[in-house]
């Protein structure tokens, strides 16, 4: 692991910019518009998290495993895996890389079936159809994909250190903030929101300002966005019109 943010992989291979993700998504965005495929992922977000809390998981190993899976399609087609193998595969991996311990096979494939089941049924008329050779097959893919580039730096140890430097509302302001780390791994939007002085702060960090806004506005966007996606009665539509996965992957 390297000794900081900015000598590791996650900063220097995975920083990627909005043009690389729009050219690597280009077969997908054929079949899907933007929010489409936005939507797509805001569900399976929500598979990762709900199958995190399910296991009994620390949020750092759910954000690790949602890093994951948006960096294997930040680089494939959603043809490529299907997202519902992908999404387990990923918890299973961050459970090792950060040092949470092995989830057993049986336990992760049970969880799996009983949370389609109990809380997807909406998106899933059938039982979760994957088993354990098919996680197992497709750790291995994912971890070519992710050329082994497992450590990430998650903020939430920053956004700790934020709040308590600002001083004022701590509570209010970490509450939500932490919310919102766990739904865009991003830090800054709550100080928007709160209308909070944060500028200093960064300014501090030699912190570009204006990519912090620019990544403040997307957050923004994508909530804006979620709050007229109604999931229960817009995902298997998206589903079936997603580019439709090989049943495994292919080496």
């Amino acid at each position: 692991m390297a000794g900081n943010f900015w000598q590791s992989s996650h900063h220097q291979q995975w920083l990627l910019d909005k043009q690389d993700l729009i050219r690597e998504r280009q077969h997908d965005l054929q079949v899907l518009t933007e929010d489409e495929y936005q939507k797509i992922f805001i569900f399976f977000a929500s598979v990762i998290q709900t199958l995190g809390e399910q296991l009994k998981l620390r949020q750092q190993v759910i954000a690790t495993a949602t890093v994951y899976f948006k960096r294997f399609y930040a680089k494939n087609s959603l043809k490529c895996i299907d997202p519902l193998l992908l999404a387990p595969t990923c918890i299973f991996l961050a459970s090792k890389v950060e040092e949470f311990g092995v989830i057993s096979n049986s336990r992760l494939i049970t969880t799996c079936q009983t949370v389609i089941k109990n809380k997807f049924s909406y998106a899933y008329t059938q039982e979760f159809p994957y088993r354990t050779n098919h996680i197992l097959e497709c750790e291995f893919y994912l971890l070519e994909n992710l050329d082994c580039c497992l450590i990430v730096y998650q903020p939430y140890r920053p956004l700790l250190q934020l709040v308590q430097d600002m001083g004022q509302e701590q509570d209010q302001l970490l509450t939500l903030a932490w919310r919102i780390v766990n739904d865009s791994l991003r830090t800054d939007i709550a100080c928007v929101i709160l209308q909070k002085d944060h500028k200093a702060w960064f300014a501090e960090l030699n912190v570009d300002i204006e990519r912090i806004q620019e990544i403040a506005r997307y957050v923004i966007n994508l909530f804006e966005l979620w709050k007229t996606y109604d999931e229960k009665k817009e995902i298997q539509g998206l589903l079936s019109k997603m580019p439709k996965p090989k049943p495994a992957p292919q080496r």
